[in-house]
């Protein structure tokens, strides 16, 4: 192959050579990973794990599906980590396949109030219907079902 073809390979889009599949994890930065797992278990029904980190140390994690949210603590990030981890500056959308007055009815009894909603939004895969509310450390939450 010649140089100048070799250049003109390189150009192509990166849809061409390469393709990321889906997301893995994300990580949300907490202040109390206890009260953040509590509330993710026990309000939203996701699974903790615990598990030993490539470093050797003990961490936490939410599992939703085949993702997972890991937590860091503020303070005691893994390296490496984002340039400015806080708590409270996440907004994430948790897909549902239960009807959402069912979960306002829940969310009710939980003591956790509603921010916003049963409102229109587009999601990944187009219309969805949602519910906002918070997380202990002031994330922004999102509950959303596609379809009627």
């Amino acid at each position: 192959m010649t140089e100048g073809a070799e250049a003109r390979k390189d150009m192509r889009p990166v849809e061409e050579r390469l393709r990321v599949t889906g997301l893995d994890h994300l990580v949300l930065t907490v202040r109390d990973a206890e009260r953040s797992c509590r509330f993710y278990t026990q309000v939203l029904g996701l699974i903790e794990e615990r598990f030993t980190g490539a470093d050797g140390a003990e961490r936490r994690a939410l599992r939703l599906g085949d993702q997972k949210i890991n937590l860091h603590v503020v303070g005691a990030e893994i390296v490496p980590h984002a340039d400015m981890p806080q708590a409270g500056s996440a907004d994430l959308c948790l897909r549902t396949r239960d009807p959402l007055s069912g979960w306002s009815a829940h969310l009710d009894r939980m003591g956790v109030p509603v921010e916003l909603g049963p409102v229109a939004r587009t999601g990944a895969l187009g219309p969805i219907t949602s519910l906002y509310l918070r997380d202990p450390d002031g994330n922004l939450i999102e509950i959303a079902r596609y379809g009627p």
